[in-house]
């Protein structure tokens, strides 16, 4: 199954959408076809033994529309800002040639009959006004048409294209036949030149959704130092290949991801990570692309280019989220798709009863009938969801939270339980040493000395912990002999012909070690999910060293915001009932799950969406079948490859605080889209009945298609515009 992206061109509305849609799932090999109007982009999934890409194509172009194949990779990205901004030039061109008739129409046709002053010939004029307006501005509304037509369905070129005809055509009736009636040249003229206003403004407020994606893009460096054959030189981007030595000197941008093979430095990380503190970098350490260097030299070997990169992996993952659609979509796309045969079927009635059963006359009932038409296109509904669901995972980017699909951004603010995994997330993932006591005359440098040195050896996480505190205090370590791991122990050596245990409990006993009376303090240090380790030589015990993989900063925190948000929070561990109620109370945690298997946190997460939605937080490693299995996965990661192939929440700061965050952007972009599809369908809902003359019996006011034109356009925007506050919102 082979996978393609469209960018599509001629979409005027949702029903636009859903009519390339129906062509495309209909297609024997397709088995899926996901088209967003707002983003004028097409996913569809197909079997390459079945149809071919160039079919699909061909397919797009029946049905009535354009569509050119996106890799999602720079230049194609480039090559669809450029389609945007020609689009956007052609609604803008098309709106100024529509203008230029209908303006001296307006005139001539409403504000000078307004004032008294009668132009001779104006009936002419304004036909002659109208015409260019009406067939060459107008001419992408009746070839919409003809293709819906041709397809038994109706889009918003359907009413627009009826109401204009029925306006422009009923005009001509009146100058060639009965000329006692009103004329309505310069209402399907002006009408047609708001629809373009309106598709112009529309399209200029949806260009600015994708902000955070062009961002991003911009931030891509274009010029990279290079060392070919011994010879430093400078070379576009796009023509890094892999294993290429790179020199970045300060202030430059990092081109590609790589690793670091001489020199260190400050790298600021923030646009990948959010953390505005600049990370410490040396040989060996990896580097990512478009990060920014700060204040030393160094060189580094490409190992990801081109589409390969974080960021261009980043940049795919929000450009694939903002094509996908939330649950909530489907419920517009089914209104949509029976709305326009309804207002049709509206218009007709309208018409047939203000002229048959009211008497009201042709004119009369034609107005209302056009406005019926005009102020219910559904162009407001199709775009409440996909703009909202585009600003909101653009935002969430900027904040460093990657949402991987509306469908993620709509369940996340459903959730009632939280699974934290402790290891690398609740905690840091890496053993630190915490306490050092003495219990003899040795001070804590020196106890930490020996076992420093007598560690070093080891390949233990609990080793490297204590060498690497040895390392901090800039504490020498000594050379030590006959090494011997004692398995389920301990280890011991000889430094300076002195033999040393450095082990647990048990291997005090086993050694006949003179603890004295430290047991009560052991059980202190484990209680809190410290592991204790005890120092002697052959006669008594030194000290203790305590080590523990200590909780994040940010952990407790964390846990407090998603209580006081109305969620339940567990943690889940292969740890023993002790140490893992320790890290738990840390965190203020009191919900545990203890000597859990990896292989089985899958199960505890089944059990809790009895009660609820449930969203697990793990590395994105061996928590993947639980990730998966969970409404909402959310992967810690800081960028790693495998943390954004799992979940469907990418922490990219590996701070827990961006856990209610995600949750909180869910609840701000939902709530925007309910209130987006409330007042889509509220305009609807109210402006039918107005435009059908509703009020006319009670105020004498009828609705003018001009007035109807400039609503229908203005709700459109107005959508969108209240999809971009989402901007602003602090999450």
């Amino acid at each position: 199954m082979k996978k393609i992206n469209l960018h599509i061109t001629g979409m005027h509305c949702a029903s636009c959408a859903l009519i390339i849609s129906k062509h495309l799932t209909k297609t024997d090999g397709v088995k899926e076809a996901n088209v967003n109007f707002s983003t004028s982009k097409a996913t569809v999934s197909f079997d390459e033994t079945k149809v071919l890409e160039s079919q699909i194509l061909e397919i797009v172009k029946n049905a009535g529309y354009g569509a050119a194949i996106l890799t999602l990779g720079k230049d194609d990205a480039q090559k669809q800002a450029e389609m945007q901004k020609a689009e956007i030039k052609d609604a803008k061109l098309m709106f100024l040639i529509s203008l230029l008739f209908a303006f001296p129409a307006f005139i001539i046709g409403m504000v000078l009959m307004w004032i008294g002053v009668e132009v001779p010939y104006k009936v002419y004029i304004l036909w002659a006004l109208s015409t260019p307006v009406q067939f060459f501005v107008g001419w992408r509304f009746y070839k919409g048409t003809w293709h819906s037509l041709k397809n038994f369905s109706a889009s918003m070129d359907t009413l627009i294209a009826v109401g204009t005809s029925a306006a422009y055509f009923f005009s001509i009736y009146v100058v060639l036949f009965n000329p006692i009636l009103d004329q309505y040249f310069e209402v399907s003229a002006i009408l047609i030149t708001f629809v373009m206003l309106g598709k112009y403004l529309e399209m200029r407020a949806k260009e600015k959704t994708s902000d955070a994606i062009k961002k991003l893009m911009d931030l891509s460096p274009k010029i990279a130092t290079v060392i070919r054959n011994n010879i430093e030189m400078q070379i576009k981007v796009d023509d890094v290949v892999e294993g290429d030595i790179i020199i970045v000197k300060p202030g430059e941008k990092i081109p590609v991801d790589g690793k670091i093979i001489e020199g260190m430095s400050s790298v600021d990380e923030s646009m990948i990570t959010g953390e505005s503190i600049p990370v410490e970098k040396k040989k060996g350490d990896l580097v990512v692309g478009a990060t920014i260097n700060k204040n030393g030299s160094f060189r580094f070997t490409a190992t990801k280019v081109g589409e390969n990169t974080t960021l261009a992996h980043i940049i795919k993952l929000i450009e694939e989220a903002q094509g996908k659609k939330a649950p909530i979509q489907r419920f517009a796309d089914a209104v949509s798709a029976y709305f326009v045969p309804v207002v049709i079927l509206l218009a007709i009635i309208t018409f047939l009863v203000w002229l048959v059963v009211l008497g009201k006359g042709v004119s009369f009932a034609l107005i209302a009938g056009v406005s019926v038409l005009v102020i219910a296109c559904p162009c407001a509904l199709g775009l409440a969801t996909p703009t909202a669901i585009m600003v909101g995972t653009g935002k969430g980017a900027k904040e460093g939270v990657l949402i991987k699909g509306g469908d993620a951004l709509e369940t996340a603010h459903k959730v009632k339980h939280v699974i934290f995994d402790k290891t690398g997330t609740i905690t840091k993932g890496m053993p630190e040493v915490t306490d050092i006591i003495p219990l003899s005359k040795e001070s804590p440098d020196s106890l930490l000395q020996i076992g420093a040195s007598i560690e070093k050896p080891s390949e233990h996480p609990l080793a490297d912990a204590i060498v690497k505190k040895a390392n901090e205090k800039s504490i020498s370590l000594s050379s030590a002999t006959n090494f011997k791991a004692i398995s389920g122990h301990g280890i011991e050596a000889k430094i300076n012909k002195k033999q040393y245990y450095f082990g647990n409990m048990r291997l005090m006993e086993r050694e006949k070690i003179k603890i004295g009376d430290i047991k009560a303090r052991v059980n202190e240090l484990e209680s809190q999910g410290k592991t204790v380790m005890i120092l002697s030589d052959t006669k008594k015990a030194l000290g203790m060293i305590a080590v523990a993989d200590t909780i994040k900063d940010t952990s407790k925190a964390a846990v407090e915001e998603l209580r006081r948000m109305g969620i339940e929070v567990y943690m889940i561990t292969g740890d023993n009932e002790r140490t893992a109620k320790a890290i738990a109370a840390q965190a203020g945690i009191t919900n545990v799950f203890f000597e859990v298997m990896p292989a089985d946190k899958e199960s505890y997460v089944r059990r809790l969406q009895i009660l609820g939605k449930v969203a697990m937080i793990g590395d994105g490693i061996n928590d993947s079948p639980a990730l998966a299995q969970a409404d909402i996965g959310i992967a810690m990661g800081s960028g790693t490859d495998v943390a954004m192939e799992t979940g469907n929440i990418v922490l990219m700061r590996n701070d827990l605080l961006d856990v209610p965050k995600a949750i909180r952007l869910s609840r701000k972009t939902m709530s925007k889209i309910r209130q987006n599809m409330f007042w889509a369908l509220f305009y609807n809902i109210l402006g039918i009945p107005i435009a059908a003359g509703v009020l006319y019996p009670f105020t004498g006011w009828l609705l003018s298609p001009i007035i109807a034109g400039g609503a229908m356009a203005m709700s459109s925007v107005s959508v969108v515009s209240n999809s971009l506050l989402l901007k602003y919102k602090r999450i």
